[in-house]
């Protein structure tokens, strides 16, 4: 790693502390979870949010260790009213795991969700809010963001979700084909992934929620 990109994932370390977040930095993805083991405790309730991320770095397998009371929402043969029950329990986690679709060099979060139980948690109810993002997450501004959604992180997750949408065919929003776009716009697919825009500015729950920046390339 260059430099340069050290200064921009130092900068965003310190706008994040600023917005009352609390940075971490780990060189390496293996690196993560000594990190992550020390901000939660054997028997905690901890759930999750969809995210390669997350997979990358051995963290759903910590989560299934028997050590957590784990609220699984992808665990074998559960019905889709029990998901929902997963969904309403995280609330009262001790501790909730997700990735963010961008991180601004000015300290902010930009996330973008279909269902939304995961902006969702992350704005309300865990006690902990602990996002793990590979540094290419790391943008200059909300535009940035909003580009990165569109271009590398919707396409490949729509893909990954089997969903019928137009970035899926294409790897890119249909909204970037059109003039004086805003940044809701997109396509009219029952499928669609970006339903609710959620930017994480300063908060008001100091150190409640978490960024631990790898630097190495992770996620979409």
């Amino acid at each position: 790693m260059n430099a340069e990109t050290m200064k921009i994932i130092e900068t965003t370390m310190e706008n994040l502390k600023a917005n009352n977040m609390k940075p971490f930095f780990v060189e390496k993805k293996e690196d993560v979870l000594a990190v992550v083991r020390t901000l939660i405790k054997e028997g905690d309730t901890v759930s999750n949010g969809g995210s390669e991320t997350l997979k990358q770095c051995g963290i759903i397998d910590e989560l299934k260790s028997g050590r957590y009371n784990y609220l699984n929402r992808s665990r074998e043969g559960i019905t889709p009213e029990e998901v929902e029950r997963v969904y309403r329990d995280t609330y009262s986690a001790d501790a909730y795991f997700a990735s963010s679709n961008a991180i601004t060099e000015t300290g902010c979060l930009y996330n973008v969700d279909g269902n939304s139980n995961r902006v969702s948690a992350i704005l309300y109810g865990p006690k902990s809010v602990i996002l793990v993002c590979g540094y290419n997450k790391i943008v200059r501004n909300i535009e940035e963001a909003e580009l990165r959604v569109k271009e590398k992180a919707a396409p490949p997750n729509t893909v990954r979700l089997n969903c019928d949408t137009y970035c899926a065919k294409t790897g890119k929003c249909v909204s970037l084909s059109k003039l004086g776009r805003e940044i809701p716009d997109g396509c009219r697919s029952k499928a669609r992934i970006c339903c609710n825009y959620v930017v994480s500015a300063q908060q008001r729950h100091i150190d409640r929620i978490k960024v631990i920046i790898v630097g190495e390339e992770l996620g979409y």
